[in-house]
């Protein structure tokens, strides 16, 4: 049988569904309609602001490429995730862990993973966190006003309904793909999303553990087909070459001193691209930054072709997909176990493979 992926090019995804206006603060009040005040403050720190200048997609904004609808930044991710779990949980505590769990995302998100040679697991741009939260002053300040202990908010692994491993559902994986979906594709109305998250609550996995599901099959199925048709962009060469090219000019930049480390925790995407044009880079380098704003197709090939001539790549990606939890009258499974339709989506995903290389003209 045909893998549904096969024949999908990346043009066609990305072009299917009419342009249509987003509202990040309508998106936001589906996710909890009543704002906790109590996360204003949190929000308000330069540790958070920082990243309202920190795009979600990974520099896809910055070239003609990607058709992205809108810009949605790690700031809107965050509070995103600290909303459903605040919907979730009522917890002050998880929401907080939440709302800081990507204060160490550098520019372009995770860009700096594939810089690192950690394009499959994308998970090296999180070390710094504890480091960061323990080290400022401010929020401390808040926490001990709030009578939080630190130790209960550095780490957002240590609640479930905020994250956990994949295939699973959680707050984190939840958040990002409604606005990866919405931007990448316009895959998403905000009908949708409401119908979606409200079929949500809380379940008990198969671990004893709490997690994020649906209770009805259809709406699982929806969100199943949309949320893997959008990590399906995430695992094409378009994206790979993306991701990679940007990392690649990011490494070139520092070694060339037009840009260092720093740059990449302190500036926002915009400034780190202003000096970039404004720098007397190599001519190898200026040919990188130029391919990477103006690309417009990626070819894909089985052999590299000529490198004088174009950027190539062979690269396996962390796979982004769910098989989430469903209640059912017999009691609560994996919804590939109750769907055919899902356990295909499922199977297919995993088991797609672009052409091995990816290939864009240098321009």
């Amino acid at each position: 049988m045909k893998n549904i992926y096969d024949g999908l090019s990346f043009e066609q995804i990305i072009s299917k569904y009419p342009k249509q206006e987003y509202d990040v603060k309508k998106y936001h009040h589906i996710l909890e309609p009543d704002f906790p005040d109590f996360l204003n403050e949190y929000i308000q720190l330069p540790l958070l602001q920082r990243l309202s200048g920190i795009g979600l997609l990974c520099g896809s904004d910055w070239t003609r490429l990607f058709k992205n609808r809108f810009y949605y930044s790690r700031l809107d991710h965050s509070i995103g995730v600290a909303l459903i779990t605040w919907h979730f949980t009522r917890s002050k505590e998880e929401a907080i862990a939440g709302l800081l769990h990507d204060i160490s995302t550098p520019v372009f998100s995770h860009v700096s993973d594939f810089r690192n040679g950690d394009a499959l697991t994308q998970t090296a741009t999180e070390g710094p966190t504890k480091t960061l939260i323990r080290s400022d002053k401010e929020l401390l300040a808040l926490l001990a006003r709030d009578n939080i202990p630190v130790e209960r908010v550095e780490d957002y692994h240590l609640y479930p309904v905020a994250d956990n491993e994949i295939p699973r559902l959680s707050a984190d994986r939840l958040e990002y793909m409604y606005p990866s979906g919405m931007a990448l594709e316009g895959s998403w109305t905000m009908d949708e999303i409401k119908a979606t998250y409200n079929d949500i609550s809380v379940l008990e996995n198969e671990d004893g553990q709490k997690e994020l599901g649906f209770n009805s099959l259809e709406v699982a199925e929806l969100y199943c087909s949309k949320f893997c048709m959008t990590g399906h962009i995430l695992q094409l060469n378009e994206d790979k070459i993306c991701l990679q090219l940007l990392g690649q000019i990011m490494n070139q930049a520092e070694r060339e001193n037009i840009l260092c480390e720093k740059d990449f925790m302190t500036l926002s995407e915009k400034e780190v691209l202003d000096k970039i044009e404004a720098a007397d880079g190599s001519k190898e380098f200026k040919r990188l930054y130029r391919t990477f704003r103006n690309m417009d197709k990626v070819l894909h090939t089985e052999e590299a072709l000529d490198s004088s001539e174009y950027f190539c790549l062979k690269l396996d990606v962390k796979q982004r997909y769910i098989n989430p939890l469903l209640k059912t009258k017999s009691g609560i499974v994996r919804l590939n176990k109750a769907s055919p339709s899902a356990s295909r989506i499922i199977s297919d995903f995993l088991s797609f493979h672009d052409t091995a290389y990816g290939c864009v003209k240098l321009l």
